[in-house]
């Protein structure tokens, strides 16, 4: 019986036995700190995706690291044109010092997530287009299918918002949406509110077919029992996706679409 700490006789197998064992070398150690750093850069720009701008002190809370070490992945998110730093906007009252800063993830940052089947859903949308006769017919199609897309997505929103009261239902549907990978957040505004998604899973699709834009802030106003106004959109080049929801609870669908520019 050999023992783990016995030495081999044969000096053929004992070469064998050495030149089988794996090598740890400087550049693999270099090469492993690299991995685990470029991992952790990457949670942070996941964190950034799943819950919007973020100041460096959220995410490490979220990440459970330090702000320094955070604050370094950040400047290399930054180099790499990942993420860019924003001044974090106040309401109310604004106290003393600077605002903390935020960060976002750029459009390229964006591009390294989620959009892997793009191609084929745009390719599926231009299909459906074209088996419709194409020209407005086929605008059409695209809209139909828009329409029963969100419609079945919304069913699994409606009991969250049927188990709140009227005034706690853009808070209910923003948590609604960032299940399912939207990072939605809702806040107070001017006369309403204003519901914004820092994500869009189809952000590249919607930018060649706005109907699932229009039809998304359509359920939204159905949803929500009044009237709703799109502000701006990831699909149009801006930041974020922004609805603005009026205080009012008369429903209406005639201005649900967005702002023409």
């Amino acid at each position: 019986m050999k023992y783990a700490g016995e030495v081999p006789q044969d000096p053929a197998a004992e070469a064998a036995a050495g030149a089988q064992a794996p090598a740890h070398t400087p550049a693999r150690d270099d090469q492993r700190a690299h991995d685990d750093q470029r991992g952790t850069r990457n949670r942070v720009a996941r964190s950034i995706l799943d819950h919007g701008p973020s100041t460096a002190a959220e995410l490490a809370q979220r990440l459970e690291l330090t702000q320094a070490a955070v604050r370094r992945h950040l400047d290399t998110l930054l180099a790499e044109g990942v993420v860019e730093p924003r001044e974090k906007r106040v309401y109310g009252a604004r106290t003393r010092g600077r605002p903390a800063k935020m960060f976002a993830l750029t459009d390229c940052g964006r591009d390294a997530f989620d959009q892997a089947y793009d191609k084929l859903a745009g390719d599926a949308l231009r299909w459906i287009a074209q088996a419709a006769g194409g020209g407005e017919m086929g605008e059409a199609a695209v809209a139909a299918f828009a329409r029963a897309r969100m419609t079945a997505q919304a069913e699994g929103y409606r009991a969250a918002l049927e188990a709140v009261a009227p005034e706690e239902r853009t808070e209910a549907l923003a948590r609604a949406l960032t299940a399912d990978g939207y990072a939605a957040t809702a806040r107070s505004a001017p006369v309403g509110e204003q519901l914004c998604q820092h994500h869009c899973p189809v952000a590249h699709v919607a930018e060649q077919f706005p109907q699932l834009c229009e039809a998304e802030t359509e359920v939204f106003s159905r949803l929500l029992g009044t009237h709703v106004q799109r502000l701006a959109t990831i699909a149009h080049g801006d930041g974020v996706c922004t609805t603005f929801i009026p205080k009012t609870t008369t429903a209406s669908t005639s201005t649900a679409g967005r702002n023409p520019a």
